[in-house]
């Protein structure tokens, strides 16, 4: 599972005109499900997620985490994460978990940051999205459970 992790004064999704998801201070997390993944790995990964601390405290320094400051998360789903782009100028994509398991995943990875307290805004499974934001800091973090946890 990869999470590209930004830190946000505020994101949305629009899908067909219509604005689906917003949030103000946050993240926005653009979520990759591997073939390999399970719901352990999406539990831990939503764990870290709502645990990091990259906000600042009255010190300027990065040590408060998204619910200490009243964040929310606009999750978005993003099978790219998992390009292949080591052949050619196409990439490939069979790292990428089947659109069922995926959806299914990404789901449980919204659901599970939701039972850690965390508001969640989503975009939708498949559609073609617009995704705006303005990046805080900017802070961008790959998390990637193969390298976390592999």
């Amino acid at each position: 599972m990869r999470v590209l992790l930004q830190r946000v004064v505020h994101a949305s999704v629009t899908i067909d005109g219509n604005v689906h998801g917003a949030i103000e201070n946050g993240y926005l997390l653009l979520v990759g499900i591997s073939s390999e993944d399970d719901q352990e790995i999406v539990d831990r990964l939503a764990k870290k997620v709502k645990q990091l601390r990259v906000f600042e405290d009255a010190q300027g320094k990065m040590n408060l985490d998204l619910l200490q400051v009243g964040g929310k998360v606009l999750s978005i789903s993003q099978f790219t994460l998992y390009a292949d782009t080591r052949k050619g100028n196409r990439p490939g994509f069979a790292k990428a978990a089947r659109p069922e398991q995926a959806n299914a995943l990404y789901e449980h990875f919204n659901a599970s940051l939701r039972e850690l307290g965390v508001e969640v805004e989503s975009g939708v499974f498949g559609a073609d999205m617009k995704v705006e934001l303005c990046n805080d800091g900017p802070v961008t973090i790959l998390l990637d459970s193969e390298e976390m946890y592999g």
